[in-house]
C-alpha cells in the first residue's frame, strides 16, 4: 500500500472515509495485535482480536483486499462451474534418524550445541574494563526508553545462531556441516588474528538475517538490524586477548570433533536423504492420480535445496527420465537444456495446466516433474498440477507448513486426492519440543524495537503445550489457517462478496421498492449452520454506534439458536452475512415442506411467542455488547463515551426481516 500511495500518506488519507489517517490506522492495529499476543492462550482467539481492532482498520482492508480461503469457498460458494478442491489424504509422517545405525543422533548434537560458547560473536564481552565506555559510546544507540546496547545485540546473535544450528540440523546434515565448517573457519581466523603483535582492528562478524536463506529468521524477532546490530571494530589492545583466546579454543575443539562426526555421514549414509529417495521412487512407481508423477519438495534453507538437487536431479533423470528443477531466492536451474531458467518458465513447465503453458510457451515440449524449492515460492503460486508435497524440514511455525501445502491444495485441481509428507526427527513430539526449548532456555532473546521496548521470545509452558498440540495436529491431519487458534483469516474482514451479490441482484430483478418490514423466509439448516433465526434489525437511534462496533450500522444482524443461545453476535456481521448467503443464495422458490412446518408450529403465524422471545434476546445481546464497550471506554484516553445518545432499549429497534433456519 505504501507503494500505491508513493510513501506519502496524504495521497490516500484524503480519499479514505476514515476517522484516522492510514499511518495511524496501522499503528493502532499493531498496538492492538501486540496487546492481544500477550494474552493468555485461552483468550487469544480470532474473535477477541477482531473486537480489539478499530473500525477504520476493517474499512481499509475491506476497500483494498480480496481474499478467499478453502473453508470460505467450500462453505459459501457454488463451485460446480469452477471445479472442486481435491480430497486431502492423511499426512504421511516420516521420522528419520541421521544415520541408520544411530551412530550420531539429534540429541547427541543438541548436547554438544549447549557446550558452545560461540564467543566469536561477542568480542565486546572481552573488553578491558577501562575500554567499556569507549565502545558503548561508539555502538550503543539511544532510544525513547533507554539505550540499545551492542552487548545485548551480540548476545542475541549468539542465541540466534544456536537456534539456527538446530534448525539447520533438522533440515539436512549437509546444511549443518556447511554451518559448522564456516564458523570453524571464522574461529580459526580470529585466533590467528589474536596472535598478532600489532594493534590492528578486528572487524566483528556482520549478519543480516532477514533475507538470508541460510538463516531461518522468525518475523516476530523484529528487524535484524535492531536485534543483532552492525559489525563492530575492536582494537586488539582494548581486549583481554588471553581470556577470549581460551574461550575460542574451547569452541574450536567442540566444532572440530563435531565436524569430523558429521563429515562421515556422506549422502549414501544419510538416512533421511535415502528415505526421501525411496519415498519419491514409490510415488513415481505407483502414482495416486492417473500417471501424475509430479513432486514438490520444500526446505527452509537454500543449501539444503542445493544438496537435494545434487542427489535427486541426475538420479531421477537417469532412472525415470524425469526432469527436476531447483528454485531458491538466488538460484534457478533444471536438468533440461531446453527450458529457460527464469522463475515463471520453470514453474509453468512444472504445472502446465494451472499456468496455461500451451498459451505461454507453445514451443516448449519438455516438462518438469520434480520441484525443489525454498519458501521463496511458498505463497502466491498455483501449482495444483502436482499432487504430492514433501516438507523436508518441519518449520517451528505451523503456518509455514500450511502455506506450502496451499500451493497444491487449490480449487480446480485435476487431481482427486493430494498428499502431504512431513519429515520429522526420530524422537517423540515431547522430546522434540523439549529439545527445542532447551536450546533456547539458557537465555532470553530481547527484541529491540524502534521504541526500545523489549519483547522476550521465551515460550512458557502453556505456549509449549500449545505448540505441541499444533505440531501434533500436523502429524494427524492437514490443518487450515482458520483452524489455528492464532490464525487470523482476512476473509473475516471484507464485504466485497456481498457488494457483488447485490449488484448482480439488481441487474436481474431491478431495484426493490415498497417492500414491507417484517418479511421472512424459511431455509434448511446445514451441518455447520444450526437451526434458529437470523434477525435483521434497524436501529432508529441513528447517532449510536459505540466505537463503530457494527460495520453495518444502522442495521444489525443477530443469529440465535432455537433454544435461545446466541450463535453469532451483531459484531460478527461478516460471518452472519456469509451464513445467510450460504443458506439462501440461489433459492428462488419457497421450500414448501419447511414453510408448512413453520405454519403448523405457529398456528398459521398466530402464535409467534417463540420468535418474539428470540427477537427480545437478540436485541438484548446487542445492548449487552454495547454496554460492555461503554464500561471499557472509561479506561481509555478521552474518558467515557456514555451519555444521552446511548441505546434506550427495545424501542430503539425495528424488525426489517428474519430468516428461519430449520
Amino acid at each position: 500500500m505504501a507503494l500505491a500511495y508513493e510513501g506519502d500518506a496524504e495521497n490516500i488519507d484524503e480519499k479514505l472515509e476514515t476517522k484516522f489517517g492510514i499511518d495511524s490506522i496501522f499503528k493502532r492495529a499493531q498496538s492492538a495485535f501486540n496487546a492481544w499476543s500477550k494474552m493468555e492462550l485461552k483468550d487469544r482467539t480470532t474473535e477477541k482480536l477482531l473486537d480489539m481492532l478499530d473500525f477504520d482498520f476493517f474499512e481499509i482492508l475491506d476497500s483494498l483486499t480480496i481474499a478467499r480461503s478453502r473453508k470460505h469457498i467450500t462453505s459459501y460458494y457454488d463451485t460446480s462451474d469452477i471445479g472442486k478442491f481435491p480430497d486431502r489424504n492423511k499426512p504421511v509422517s516420516l521420522q528419520c534418524a541421521l544415520t541408520q545405525d544411530h551412530s550420531l543422533t539429534y540429541t547427541d548434537i543438541a548436547h554438544q550445541l549447549e557446550l558452545m560458547n560461540l564467543s566469536v560473536y561477542t568480542p565486546l564481552n572481552y573488553l578491558l574494563p577501562s575500554k567499556v565506555q569507549k565502545y558503548a559510546d561508539l555502538y550503543d544507540k539511544k532510544v525513547n526508553t533507554g539505550r540499545l546496547t551492542q552487548l545485548d545485540r551480540e548476545g542475541n546473535l549468539k542465541i540466534l545462531m544456536r537456534i539456527n544450528f538446530l534448525k539447520r540440523l533438522e533440515s539436512s546434515i549437509d546444511s549443518f556441516r556447511i554451518t559448522l565448517s564456516g564458523i570453524k573457519g571464522q574461529i580459526e581466523n580470529t585466533i590467528a588474528f589474536l596472535g598478532k603483535e600489532t594493534d590492528e582492528q578486528w572487524a566483528g562478524i556482520q549478519m543480516v538475517a532477514e533475507d538470508n536463506e541460510d538463516f531461518d529468521w522468525e518475523a516476530n524477532w523484529g528487524e535484524s538490524e535492531n536485534t543483532i546490530g552492525r559489525k563492530v571494530k575492536v582494537h586488539l589492545n582494548d581486549l583481554d586477548k588471553t581470556r577470549w583466546r581460551e574461550d575460542l579454543e574451547n569452541d574450536l575443539e567442540v566444532f572440530t570433533a563435531l565436524l569430523l562426526q558429521v563429515q562421515a555421514i556422506t549422502p549414501d549414509k544419510d538416512f533421511k536423504l535415502q528415505t526421501l529417495l525411496s519415498t519419491m521412487q514409490e510415488k513415481i512407481k505407483n502414482p495416486f492420480n492417473a500417471e501424475n508423477k509430479k513432486i514438490i519438495i520444500f526446505t527452509a534453507f537454500a543449501d539444503t535445496a542445493e544438496y537435494l538437487y545434487q542427489n535427486i536431479g541426475a538420479h531421477f533423470k537417469e532412472s525415470s527420465q524425469l526432469n527436476s528443477t531447483l528454485i531458491t531466492g538466488s538460484r534457478r536451474i533444471s536438468t533440461t537444456k531446453y527450458i529457460p531458467s527464469d522463475l515463471n518458465t520453470l514453474l509453468t513447465c512444472f504445472s502446465p495446466n494451472s499456468k496455461s503453458k500451451d498459451l505461454l510457451f507453445p514451443n516448449l515440449n519438455e516438462e518438469i516433474d520434480i520441484l525443489i524449492a525454498t519458501d521463496c515460492i511458498s505463497e502466491g503460486q498455483n501449482l495444483q498440477d502436482c499432487d504430492f508435497l514433501i516438507n523436508y524440514d518441519i518449520h517451528w511455525n505451523p503456518v509455514r507448513i500450511i502455506q506450502r501445502f496451499g500451493r497444491i491444495d487449490r480449487i480446480g485441481s485435476k487431481n482427486d486426492t493430494i498428499t502431504l509428507v512431513n519429515f520429522w526427527p526420530d524422537m517423540t513430539l515431547d522430546s522434540y519440543i523439549n529439545l527445542k526449548q532447551r536450546v533456547e532456555d539458557r537465555m532470553k532473546i530481547t527484541v529491540m524495537t524502534s521504541t526500545g521496548g523489549g519483547n522476550i521470545i521465551d515460550e512458557n509452558q502453556k505456549d509449549l503445550e500449545y505448540r505441541k498440540l499444533q505440531l501434533q495436529k500436523l502429524q494427524e491431519d492437514v490443518t487450515d489457517l482458520e483452524d489455528l487458534r492464532e490464525g487470523i483469516d482476512i476473509t473475516d474482514l471484507g464485504l466485497n462478496d456481498f457488494r457483488i451479490d447485490l449488484s448482480n441482484f439488481f441487474k436481474t430483478y431491478g431495484e426493490l421498492k415498497a417492500i414491507p418490514e417484517g418479511l421472512h423466509a424459511v431455509v434448511a439448516a446445514t451441518g455447520t449452520l444450526k437451526s434458529g433465526v437470523i434477525y435483521v434489525l434497524k436501529n432508529i437511534n441513528p447517532e449510536v454506534n459505540i466505537n463503530k462496533l457494527n460495520r453495518l450500522h444502522p442495521y444489525y444482524l443477530v443469529y440465535m439458536a432455537e433454544n435461545g443461545d446466541l450463535i453469532q453476535r451483531h459484531v460478527e456481521s461478516k460471518k452472519i452475512l456469509d451464513a445467510m448467503r450460504a443458506l439462501a443464495k440461489g433459492k428462488t422458490e419457497p421450500i414448501t415442506h419447511l414453510c408448512k412446518q413453520v405454519e403448523m408450529e405457529t398456528d398459521d403465524y398466530h402464535q409467534m411467542k417463540q420468535y418474539s422471545e428470540l427477537l427480545r434476546k437478540s436485541i438484548g445481546s446487542v445492548l449487552k455488547v454495547e454496554e460492555e464497550k461503554e464500561v471499557l471506554s472509561l479506561f481509555k484516553s478521552g474518558g467515557t463515551i456514555s451519555g444521552k445518545d446511548n441505546f434506550k432499549g427495545m424501542e430503539d429497534f425495528k424488525l426489517i426481516s428474519f430468516l428461519i433456519v430449520k
